[in-house]
């Protein structure tokens, strides 16, 4: 890594104001929208805070993005430019911290990565050259070696493939879990089934109140951690966001005996196993592009409409999967999953107030799994002290969002 520049960061971090418990007098009403991996982070830091924290999920938490996700934490090549590498790397050391403090069990092994065109590859290993130069401890192995390190996979003899030796994975949904009964632990409530329609402010006073499916409730601040939805933003911000969302399948097996200690990334397909033994696959390219699966995704399922459908999905990426790993013949599927990664057009995350709600505060971003101890802690920070961060300068919510970045 280079030193000077995480050096930079980490002491951005950490010189950053520290947050005491506030008496239950002072403890501001901060309500944090969505019950994902996100929100979860934030709710857990503020309560711990000492703010007096609601969290409201519309569904169940961590039933949305954070459930169907491949759930991979990392600081790979993809993530573009320098400086955003360096935040998810930052991001890494705060879920082994999360991780020990919450006892979060979560799977560190790194992981494996090729492709089958060599055109593709030649840009992968290119791509691992600068990652070396940026500090990352990253590779490019031969298949005898790869085969050393994960023994069930079948490789040709001239597969070469990249190895991000500090990436992990984790159950988002337990890590979710966690996370709420910590807040909880520290006073915040929770409550899930519970929309929030709408907001008013007191121009004259400033007061905030949410509009919510289950009555009204005053606040002081609120996070909008709402994941790919399209409109909560426009709706509880007055501010627009603009997404290029995208649909992915993600199959969760029954559990196996130990079979994979890493992440595979294999062409076409993403494959890791769980600390609870449990295999997830995700889907490199999307779903098929055809007329039947546009119709079908048009409002945004998290389900396919039957089991026949769902299995055929869960089947072909299971053949992906067996070309690189035979012992999957015999495990059984448990769980098929849409899942909607929220992805702001430019790549990164979106982060801060909007200038028409100040009262708001915008958590949206994909890497939401890598990056959600992180931005947890930078978030309460923020909120609970008034005063913006350093780190957070490139994503504020009112950017140029055309300038995408190579992502």
């Amino acid at each position: 890594m280079d030193r000077r520049l995480l050096l930079k960061l980490s002491a951005a971090l950490a010189l950053a104001p520290s947050v005491s418990r506030a008496t239950p007098v002072s403890a501001p009403r901060v309500a944090v929208i969505g019950g994902g991996i996100v929100g979860c982070s934030i709710a857990y830091q503020l309560a711990k805070a000492g703010a007096a924290v609601t969290l409201l999920e519309r569904n169940q938490i961590a039933s949305q993005a954070s459930h169907a996700t491949f759930a991979w934490i990392n600081a790979t090549w993809a993530k573009q430019p320098q400086s955003y590498h360096h935040f998810n790397q930052l991001g890494l050391q705060h879920w082994h911290e999360l991780g020990r403090e919450l006892d979060i069990p979560i799977t560190w092994g790194g992981s494996l990565e090729w492709f089958e065109s060599e055109e593709r590859q030649r840009r992968l290993e290119q791509d691992i050259d600068e990652q070396i130069e940026w500090g990352e401890p990253a590779s490019i192995l031969d298949a005898e070696q790869v085969i050393a390190l994960e023994p069930a996979l079948t490789l040709g003899p001239s597969t070469r493939a990249a190895y991000s030796a500090a990436d992990g994975a984790v159950n988002p949904v337990e890590a979710c879990q966690r996370l709420v009964e910590s807040a909880r632990g520290f006073g915040a409530q929770s409550h899930e089934s519970v929309a929030v329609d709408d907001v008013r402010i007191d121009q004259a006073t400033g007061n905030c109140l949410l509009l919510t499916s289950d009555g009204e409730l005053p606040v002081d601040r609120y996070v909008i951690a709402t994941g790919a939805d399209p409109f909560a933003i426009e709706k509880l911000a007055a501010a627009e966001v603009p997404q290029r969302s995208t649909p992915g399948v993600i199959v969760v097996t029954k559990p196996v005996p130990p079979l994979l200690s890493r992440i595979v990334v294999a062409p076409g397909v993403h494959v890791h196993q769980r600390a609870d033994g449990r295999i997830v696959l995700g889907e490199q390219d999307g779903v098929p592009a055809n007329g039947s699966h546009a119709t079908r995704l048009t409002a945004r399922p998290t389900r396919f409409p039957n089991e026949a459908i769902a299995n055929q999905h869960a089947e072909r990426l299971m053949a992906l999967a067996r070309r690189f790993i035979q012992e999957l013949e015999a495990v059984e599927v448990e769980e098929v999953i849409i899942g909607w990664r929220p992805l702001p057009l430019d790549g990164h995350p979106v982060l801060g107030s909007s200038r028409k709600r100040p009262q708001s505060y915008i958590a949206v971003m994909h890497s939401g799994v890598s990056l959600a101890p992180l931005v947890g802690k930078l978030v309460s920070v923020e909120i609970m002290t008034g005063r913006e961060s350093p780190l957070l300068r490139d994503y504020r919510p009112d950017r140029d969002f055309t300038d995408s970045g190579r992502y």
